[in-house]
């Protein structure tokens, strides 16, 4: 019995060194400043003035010009391609594709379908319309190269 006794003061005393250095470690904040007195607010006007607004005027449109400027030049669409000219143009269109067959086969389809074959071997499908831009294959990909 005396040893639990002894025990049970031992860790007593060891909790309470273990407090006052815990203790003794806590940082203190300094106290906050003290508040500024709050100013009462003077009292509002006892009636507001009215309003008064001036009278409207119409706005003055800029006189229009007698002379229109000059409009963009339009390029105008390559004529509408043959079915007979797809395969030589479509040739030329894929020359440095990485895939060719692939590549000859779709434009095929295109140039068929829209009567159309971009210039060059890339880019341009602007120059052959709608048709040719919203055509896409069954994953929703552009189909025309």
């Amino acid at each position: 019995m005396s040893n639990t006794k002894s025990l049970l003061l031992f860790f007593s005393l060891l909790f309470s060194l273990s407090l006052s250095v815990y203790s003794d470690l806590q940082v203190k904040k300094p106290p906050p400043p003290p508040l500024q007195p709050i100013t009462p607010v003077g009292k509002p006007p006892a009636s507001p003035q009215p309003v008064v607004t001036p009278p409207s005027q119409r706005p003055v449109k800029p006189p229009s010009p007698s002379n229109k400027p000059p409009s963009p030049p339009t390029t105008q669409p390559p004529p509408p391609v043959m079915p007979k000219d797809c395969a030589r143009l479509c040739g030329i269109r894929c020359g440095s594709h990485g895939r060719p067959n692939v590549c000859i086969r779709a434009c095929n389809t295109c140039c068929l379908r829209c009567k159309c074959v971009p210039p060059g071997t890339y880019g341009n499908r602007e120059k052959c319309g709608k048709c040719y831009i919203n055509m896409t294959t069954h994953g929703g990909r552009p189909k025309c190269p």
